[in-house]
């Protein structure tokens, strides 16, 4: 016990807010349950269901738009209905959705239809989960809380892989229902954990409809366009770089499968901390500091892949990462009326889905039409366009905040009786 204590205090320190708490348990539970099955889905198609590789993709770009359509839905239902119960109903759902891997046998086309409804099954509960931040912490706290979940996911993507890999040992069908049990299993952590409601919570039910305000919002928008447009560059880093490393350079797999693992070491270490150095750092400038330094190191990799070269640059991508990700996830929030903070974060959410749509799709195009130098250049300018359309938004959020309130629709209502600084907001 007193180990354990004491590797809880390294990754997260005596600092963690203590209502975020049963988030950080049922994420951790949650990731470990969905990476476990998720790593090796690409290898079941293509083995097991002798799928091409061009219809597994096909089935991983419809698998995303529906987990993009799903996570707006279900973000803005959570306004209405409560975050929890949509927690709980998508743990419920992928238990019983998993099951059905295991009645698919060795149809191909069944296969992969099943392997498409998944971006269904799976997004159900995220945004609920990312609006339950805001909903639990004051909104100067957004950032950490943020952050904390994160290190609760990525420990979860270091266990899943192996404990998938150990199910594996005895078939595929003692991993679908593994995994099912597990998500069961964080269905019934969620229902004891996780509290009604929280205590930054809206009053009442939004009285409007979310789609015609998020349509409005010219701010958001704008900002959402940038985070596609960072989860592009984000999504190649996972998809795009292995295949060109162990294709274009002769890297081994496994060599590979050491090097990767510098990712999620360097989160769980390293997060809580980055994001508390950097916490008087004003959002405009850490974000566009973060995309670019996700985009353009991949332009090194044109020069030399050399396994030191690989490392510098995963570093250097990696602490792009930390900064981004939760601070993009505490603009959002921010950004968002309180009564629809749900439908927002869905929206914002769903963005993830649309970079591992295109990011493999768009790249892997450009490569076979160019190469590998034109790809890399292709990703470096989009974290280029991405840093500067996210600047911009965020430059006219701030001019909103320190104009007069404004209470049009479309607009995030501002607290009164005299608007929150650009800080205080995002």
């Amino acid at each position: 016990m007193r180990v354990l204590k004491r590797i809880v205090r390294l990754i997260w320190g005596d600092d963690v807010e203590p209502e975020i708490r049963p988030l950080l348990y049922v994420g951790l539970a949650g990731s470990l349950s969905a990476s476990s099955m998720w790593t090796f889905m690409g290898i079941w198609a293509v083995d097991e269901l002798d799928a091409s590789s061009s219809a597994l993709g096909v089935a991983l770009f419809v698998g995303a738009c529906l987990a993009a359509a799903t996570g707006y839905v279900a973000g803005h239902l959570s306004d209405r209905l409560g975050r929890r119960p949509l927690i709980l109903a998508g743990w419920a759902i992928l238990s019983l959705y998993v099951l059905l891997y295991a009645l698919v046998g060795d149809r191909t086309t069944l296969g992969l239809v099943v392997l498409a409804g998944t971006g269904f099954a799976g997004s159900i509960g995220w945004a609920a989960t990312q609006a339950f931040v805001a909903d639990l912490v004051p909104r100067e706290r957004h950032e950490s809380a943020f952050a904390s979940l994160r290190v609760a996911n990525n420990l979860g993507v270091v266990g899943g892989p192996v404990l998938g890999g150990v199910l594996l040992l005895v078939s595929w069908t003692a991993l679908f229902l593994g995994v099912s049990l597990l998500s069961a299993a964080v269905f019934a952590l969620a229902w004891r954990l996780l509290p009604r409601r929280g205590a930054y919570a809206p009053d009442k039910q939004p009285e409007r409809g979310s789609f015609a305000v998020i349509r409005r919002d010219h701010v958001f928008a704008l900002f959402l366009l940038s985070t596609a447009l960072a989860y592009i560059v984000y999504v190649a880093y996972e998809t795009v770089l292995p295949i060109s490393l162990v294709d274009t350079h002769g890297l081994a797999p496994s060599t590979w499968g050491f090097l990767v693992i510098l990712n999620p070491a360097m989160v769980t270490l390293f997060q809580l901390r980055l994001t508390r150095w950097t916490a008087g750092v004003p959002p405009l400038p850490k974000l566009a500091t973060a995309i670019l330094l996700m985009g353009l190191p991949f332009l090194v990799l044109s020069v030399s892949a050399a396994v030191p070269v690989v490392l510098a640059v995963i570093f250097v991508f990696v602490v792009g990462e930390m900064l981004w990700v939760p601070t993009s996830q505490a603009v959002a929030a921010g950004l968002a009326p309180a009564d629809l903070r749900g439908a927002y974060l869905g929206a914002f959410s769903s963005m993830g889905a649309v970079g591992f749509a295109l990011a493999p799709f768009t790249g892997l195009l450009v490569r076979d039409a160019a190469g590998d130098t034109a790809m890399w250049g292709f990703f470096a300018v989009m974290s280029v366009v991405g840093a500067v359309v996210g600047a911009f938004a965020m430059r006219l959020a701030y001019s909103r905040f320190r104009g007069p309130p404004a209470e049009e629709e479309g607009a995030a209502p501002v607290a009164q009786p005299a608007p929150p600084t650009p800080v205080e907001r995002v």
